[in-house]
């Protein structure tokens, strides 16, 4: 399932389900944008700081987020199984 799926912006937990029973569940890593590269040189703070803000981005878009699923992926979903 994970190669199959882009990753996205944010974490993302992928379940295959028989009804109500989980057969699988496989989590997607997000994709990290480099908020550390405009800062050179030793302030701790400021880079603590980009970091705090860019999670608090990622908690939010998680939580408001949409993942699309291609169409070309549920037949290779279906094939490797």
């Amino acid at each position: 399932m994970k190669q199959a799926l882009r990753r996205q912006i944010f974490e993302v937990a992928i379940q295959a389900c028989i009804g109500n029973k989980v057969i699988a569940r496989e989590t997607l890593s997000a994709v990290r944008k480099d908020v550390l590269a405009k800062c050179y040189g030793g302030d701790v703070t400021r880079k603590k700081k980009l970091l705090e803000k860019q999670k608090e981005g990622k908690k939010r878009m998680k939580r408001i987020g949409r993942v699309d699923i291609p169409v070309e992926v549920f037949p290779t979903l279906l094939r490797r199984s």
